[in-house]
Formats: C-alpha cells, structure tokens, sequence
C-alpha cells in the first residue's frame, strides 16, 4: 500500500513589532533593520513610514495608518489606529473588513506575509501595538518583539540632559495625558528626577501640577521638542518660569496635535550644564537646510556627509544623462575594448563608469573584459564606482583630482614597454581637450568617444524653486561651474541671506559672474572636503554668535534685506 501524500500546509506569515525610536533613523537597531530588510508589507504612522522605509527592500507594500487615531488609541488604551493610505501593492487594501491595522496585519501574515509593524520610540509602551499583539496570539499568529529606544530615555540623552548622576538620583517617567492626582501626589513628595511626556500647549499645566504637589518653584526643567531630529529645541528653566520662557521665545502649541514633547525635571538632572552637554544641538550645521545640486547617485556620501555635522541636505539634481546621439562609436569602442586594441582607458566621471558598465551589461560582458588593460581614474568617487564594477584602477592621481591631476602622473608612451599605444577616453558630449591634448603630447593616440550626453535637467518643484531664491535654504553646495549655471538656469539665483560653497577657484568665478557672493571654497578640489569647509564655517559662526551673547540662528533665520559679510575663507 503505498503512503499517502498529505497536502503541503499553508505558507505561515509572521509580524515583527518593531519600535522605531523617536525619530534619529539612525538609531534604530541592527535587528530592526534586518526584519525591514525582510518584510513585505510595512504598517506604520507616516513619520515612522519615514523612518524605516529607507531599509525596505524595494517594491514592499507600506500601509498608513492615521496618525491622530493612533495617537488618541495609545493615549487611552481604546482601539486601534484606523488606516488611511494603502499603496496599490497591497492585496487587502480594497477589501472594506480591514478597518485598522490589527486586521490588516493578521490577515497580511495569514496571507504568508512577513509582516512588520512599526511604531514611534519602543514597543512596549504603545499601547495600540499592545492590543494588536495580543489578537496575534488568539489568532495564532506568530509574531516577535524588536525593541526601540523610548523617547523619553533618547530625547534627554540627545538634549544633553543626563538623567542620573553619581549619587544614583531616583527617574520616575510620567505620561502627563493619563497621569492621576495620585502619580502627581507621589512624585511631588520626591526629590528624584521625573521625566514628563507632555504637550507643548500642557507643560506649563503640568510644571504647576508639580509645584502644586510639593516640588520647589525653583527646581530646574528642561522642554525639548522634535528630540533626536533637526528640528530639535530644548530650552532650560524652572518649575516656576517654564511658561514665561517658553511665551518669550514664541513657542506655539505643538503643529502635531498629540505627539508628545519631552520635559525633564528635577536638581540633578544637570540641566545647569546643558551648555556642555548639548551635544547634538551644537553640531556646526545644525538643522541647515543645505542645497546639493547634483544627481541623487552622485549627492548620496555627500548628503551622508552633511547630515553627519547635523544638516538637512535637499538634493535637486541640475543635470540629466542621456545616452549619446550616435551610439555606434561606443559600440566600436567596446568592442575594441575586448580585442586588445587599448593600453589603457580612463575614466573622467562616475558617469563615465556607469555608461561603459551598462554596455557591457548589454553585450553580457563584465569586469573580466578589462583583463589585461590599465585602468585610470580621475578621482577617488570615480575609483570607488569603479571598484563596485569589479574593477581595481591602476592609476588614481596623487595630487589634484583633475584631468591635469591625472596628466601629471601618467606616464609617458615607451614603444619598449607598451605594446600598444591607444588610450580609450570615454567621455560626455563636454570636449576634454586638455586631456586628450596632454595624452597626445606624452605620445599617446586617443580614441576619444562621447559615451554620453549632460543635459540640463528638469526644474525641480515651485516649492523648492520659492526657497531657493526666497532665503529658505540656509546653504548651497556647488561641486562645478556647469551646477551653478544650471541651478541659476532651473530654479533662478540663490537669496543673498543664503551661504554659497564652492569646490574651486573656476567654479567661484562662474557663481560670482552670476551675482552670487562666495563665503565658502574648499581647500583643495573634493567634494568632502568642500562639506569640511562649510562645517567649519558654520562652526565660527556659531562660536562668534556665543562670543557676542547672540542667539546661534540659521542663514534663512535672518531679517530679510541684511547684508552677508563676505568670508575670507
């Protein structure tokens, strides 16, 4: 009798419930990013879809919740978040049963989904994240905890606000929207340091709630909103004169409804010392609104660059690539490439790179066909594109990263040593006579080939056209002569208030032939280095404002019409 075949049984999904942090991407754990790496569906408020969709695979579903019912549902414990933007990858978007995202994520797993539900700070003090874990498992949903940083442990800790010192001072955390008289009655009895989820139109309710309780008028507070992100401000009182000081600097109740603000309470909570200890505020480019006008491929390290002295870089790109009009003489080019008719090929730009990897990629070629050929590059960003193609550059110049860079250390044709005296310069439709002029003259023969055309690219959105030339943007990057000609052509010419960098003497002269006011110029021809010499910028600006007993403010925070000095730098 032979043994029957059972049916394979369904395919289990499962959730992960993943806190988010309070809203640094940057400190979300290296769990959290493997399980978004994995997920196929991502359920999530909008600021938290933000948050984690960078790490995603591409093509995952997200699903929005509301982020008003999610707030009220974590507040009061009531329901869960109803769901408001489905993207169209989602198999259950359209069905009307799936109300809110307890729903949508078990049937998402039932489905065979791996399933990830992200919520702000940590899970377990969400309390809609609590219901829906909890009809998981009488659902028999599998499903596992990634936790995150709380906001009301991150938030001080980004603020500069220690929570404990050496005498090991008592913290007691207190949601300000459920806390009972009872909670306020215990804590005013204390002396140890309380950390208060708030609201910014509540705060000064709740100082008086503690001061009502038994806690002295003098006691020192801190208030940070938007902690662990760009738009974060902290300001440093008392019990008593927290609401005077929040009046004086014009502070409006929170944009966000619910979302809580962070206060910090208590006489060793070493707000005092704030000043030393306000690391991320006192970052040289803090919360900069920085203009990077080049390719988003190209602007990636730079923008990493930026945001690690605490900028909020704005990429526009300002020029498009396209193929060239006449493709035959790259095709001959590559061709050649294979039957050993080149010595060498040099790579001006990382476009360069990506325009002959893409033909290899049509001709099924790859990195091998270089075998036996010396490579050079222009510069370490074109080295580095390179080595991603497989393909290890022979000759990056020591000095200047420039076709005259590059002149300087190649070396000279010798009939003795090389077999074949033809370099391939794949380049954009732009001449490069000085290159080629100077490979000539080392006794080179140039087969010098268009493997792509530069175009001006599309203008970007009338809102960031309006900031551009309206002061919105504190500075702007400009990494070549052609970026400054395009943007001014695309967008219109920076506002005067705005901080104009430039990677070089010839790029400076075309911002100035263009009525821009060079501050910045980097001191040797890198894009990084250009970042270093902005951050040091601001870094002065700020020490003179702190010199002065002036408030550290933004470029774009200046009255409209004030002169900018002229930098030395």
């Amino acid at each position: 009798m032979s043994p029957t075949t059972l049916p394979a049984p369904p395919e289990q999904g499962h959730v992960t419930f993943l806190g988010a942090g309070p809203g640094d991407p940057g400190l979300l754990t290296l769990r959290a990013v493997e399980a978004l790496a994995n997920a196929d569906v991502l359920v999530a408020e909008h600021e938290v879809l933000d948050v984690v969709r960078r790490h995603a695979r591409q093509g995952v579903a997200e699903v929005q919740t509301d982020a008003a019912d999610s707030s009220a549902a974590s507040a009061t414990g009531t329901g869960t978040p109803q769901l408001t933007v489905v993207d169209g990858a989602s198999t259950t978007a359209g069905d009307p049963a799936v109300r809110d995202a307890a729903h949508l994520v078990m049937e998402a797993a039932r489905g065979g989904r791996r399933v990830v539900r992200a919520v702000s700070g940590d899970v377990g003090l969400d309390s809609a994240a609590a219901e829906e874990m909890l009809a998981c498992a009488a659902a028999g949903v599998p499903f596992e905890v990634v936790p995150g940083i709380a906001a009301a442990v991150g938030v001080p800790a980004y603020a500069g606000v220690p929570l404990r010192d050496a005498h090991g001072t008592d913290v007691r955390f207190v949601d300000a929207r459920t806390a009972s008289d009872r909670c306020w009655t215990e804590i005013g009895a204390s002396d140890g340091t309380v950390v208060v989820s708030a609201t910014l139109d509540t705060v000064a309710a709740t100082a008086g709630e503690l001061v009502s309780a038994g806690r002295k008028p003098d006691t020192p507070m801190t208030v940070t909103v938007a902690g662990t992100t760009t738009r974060q401000r902290t300001w440093t009182a008392t019990l008593g004169t927290i609401a005077q000081t929040l009046k004086q600097a014009k502070v409006l109740p929170s944009p966000e409804g619910g979302r809580p603000v962070i206060a910090v309470v208590g006489e060793r909570s070493a707000a005092a010392q704030r000043d030393q200890l306000a690391w991320f505020e006192s970052k040289p480019l803090f919360g900069w609104k920085v203009l990077v006008p080049r390719t988003k491929e190209q602007a990636a390290s730079l923008s990493d660059q930026l945001r690690s002295y605490g900028a909020v870089p704005h990429e526009v790109p300002t020029i498009a690539v396209e193929p060239p009009r006449t493709p035959q003489q790259m095709e001959r080019a590559v061709k050649g490439l294979v039957t050993g008719r080149y010595e060498w090929i040099a790579f001006t730009s990382v476009n360069a790179v990506k325009a002959v990897r893409e033909k290899f990629e049509e001709y099924g070629l790859d990195a091998r066909a270089f075998a036996g050929i010396k490579v050079a590059a222009v510069g370490e960003q074109t080295a580095a594109a390179l080595v991603a193609f497989g393909v290890k550059p022979d000759l990056v110049p020591s000095g200047e990263q420039s076709a005259a860079g590059l002149l300087e250390d190649w070396p000279p044709y010798d009939p003795v040593f090389d077999p074949i005296d033809r370099v391939f310069l794949p380049r954009a439709d732009i001449a490069t006579e000085t290159l080629v002029a100077g490979l000539i003259e080392l006794g080179w023969e140039v087969d010098d080939v268009t493997a792509y055309r530069t175009v001006r690219a599309s203008p970007p959105p009338a809102e960031t056209r309006e900031a551009i030339k309206g002061g919105g943007f504190d500075a702007v990057l400009f990494t070549s002569s052609s970026t400054v000609r395009n943007l001014v052509g695309i967008a219109g010419k920076p506002h005067n208030v705005t901080v104009i960098a430039c990677i070089g003497p010839a790029t400076a002269k075309t911002a100035e032939e263009h009525g821009l006011r060079v501050d910045v110029m980097a001191p040797e021809p890198s894009v990084h280095k250009l970042a270093e010499a902005l951050a040091d910028f601001g870094a002065r600006r700020r020490l003179a404002a702190l010199e002065a007993g002036d408030p550290v403010t933004r470029p774009s925070e200046r009255r409209p019409g004030s002169r900018r000095r002229r930098s030395t730098t």
